[in-house]
């Protein structure tokens, strides 16, 4: 498992994202050490000159009133005490015991300064540094060094920088995926037979890039629909013209002194006759996303379909309550209703029994037709929407179709805008699951 997002916004937004954190992060850590530095060199310089002042000072105020004056020369980081440094401390190691001490020695004279040493105030770090009097009194320099840091107001700065700038790549990152998903709608229009002029409609003029990769689309769009075209009118011309002479061969099969002879050849032209018709059929189903939208009661709808069905001497039923929010839909009726009779009529013949089921999920509505039979092989139940492709088995030796029921309901379904699908059933038989949109 991948921890990146699955879709390409939340990858290119987490890369930026995290880029920028870092290149800020960065920046602000090497601005804190370069002013740490600079602080820490500010310093070195400037103790020498001022602890030589401080022990001028204290050198021309008589002995008891020194004490008075070491709150007036203390600073931030360090203070004045009269007497030697405390015996637990133990002499320094740290960066700045060097630079310090050379600085005071060049000041107030090496002879006046002793070695630094240190102690632990807490967690922090307090450093002595014994200077002597021109009258012999011990003086210690109590100093801590500084630490560099962050102030609050540094980090909300920086953290006001990151929301400004996470609002601005997330716009800029939308602006940049939403062509590829415009895109990604439009392919999956051409596959359910709608045109994608409505999702591209918003990036026809957008960066040049983005028209590019849409000219490049338009044109393949074309040429699959061209293709595809050309299939269907070779298919219907094929199929058409086959009329004639199997109408010709009819006929003369008719003069066919023998008997069982004459019988098999007319059962042979009667499955021509079949597979034709299921050509053109086919052929002409490709027009079905032309019909106008209308609303119809599925309920009547559903209703005739089944008592057609069993008028006809058919096994079907209509469960009963349907369920749903609003029995209307707006749909391409004719084709829906073509699209239910085939489920039915294939339920019938290879289930012997009909059972239709309407459900409401997420908004879409699901209508299930149940029947009986052996099945499909779960390997095929896919391949079975393929053209002229037939399941080796008892449902299709039986019935001697020709592969192209399936497909028709396939395109029929995406025509509406539905989604048809096939699944065995636990207790036996086959279920066509057909998801309609409330809207077409």
């Amino acid at each position: 498992m991948t921890l990146l997002p699955r879709t390409l916004f939340g990858r290119v937004a987490l890369i930026f994202g995290v880029a920028l954190t870092l290149a800020h992060g960065l920046t602000l850590l090497i601005i804190v050490k370069e002013r740490g530095d600079l602080g820490l060199t500010m310093m070195t310089s400037y103790l020498g000159r001022d602890v030589a002042a401080s022990v001028a000072i204290l050198e021309r105020v008589p002995a008891a009133e020194r004490a008075a004056w070491l709150p007036a020369l203390a600073r931030q980081n360090y203070r004045y005490r009269l007497g030697a440094p405390p015996a637990q401390a133990a002499p320094s190691a740290h960066r700045l015991a060097a630079p310090l001490t050379a600085s005071v020695d060049e000041r107030l004279g090496a002879k006046r300064s002793g070695p630094l040493s240190e102690s632990r105030l807490g967690d922090a770090v307090l450093m002595h540094l014994p200077l002597r009097l021109s009258d012999g009194s011990p003086l210690t320099l109590e100093l801590q060094p500084p630490h560099p840091g962050v102030s609050a107001l540094s980090l909300t700065l920086l953290l006001l920088q990151l929301l400004a700038l996470a609002g601005a790549g997330w716009v800029a990152v939308r602006l940049a995926v939403k062509p590829v998903s415009q895109l990604a709608r439009a392919a999956e229009g051409i596959r359910q037979g709608a045109g994608p002029s409505d999702s591209l409609h918003d990036i026809a003029h957008g960066p040049i890039e983005v028209r590019q990769a849409l000219r490049a689309f338009e044109a393949m769009q074309g040429r699959i629909e061209g293709q595809l075209a050309e299939r269907l009118h070779l298919l219907a011309a094929i199929s058409h013209d086959l009329q004639t002479p199997i109408t010709r061969m009819r006929l003369r099969a008719e003069q066919i002194d023998a008997q069982p002879l004459r019988d098999q050849v007319q059962a042979d032209l009667q499955a021509m006759q079949h597979l034709v018709d299921e050509g053109l059929t086919y052929a002409r189903t490709a027009h079905a996303s032309t019909e106008p939208l209308r609303c119809v009661d599925l309920h009547a709808l559903l209703d005739g379909l089944v008592c057609d069905a069993v008028d006809a001497g058919g096994d079907a039923v209509l469960v009963e309550p349907l369920g749903l929010s609003s029995p209307t839909l707006n749909t391409r009726v004719l084709a829906l209703r073509r699209l239910l009779t085939n489920l039915v009529d294939n339920a019938l013949a290879f289930g012997q029994h009909a059972e239709v089921r309407v459900s409401e999920a997420g908004g879409r509505v699901v209508i299930s037709v149940l029947d009986a039979g052996p099945g499909i092989p779960q390997a095929d139940l896919e391949r079975v929407f393929e053209p002229f492709f037939r399941v080796e088995g008892s449902r299709n030796r039986a019935t001697g179709g020709s592969g192209l029921g399936l497909a028709i309901a396939r395109q029929l379904a995406q025509a509406v805008r539905g989604e048809l699908s096939l699944h065995n059933r636990p207790e036996g038989g086959l279920e066509a699951r057909l998801s309609l949109p409330r809207d077409a």
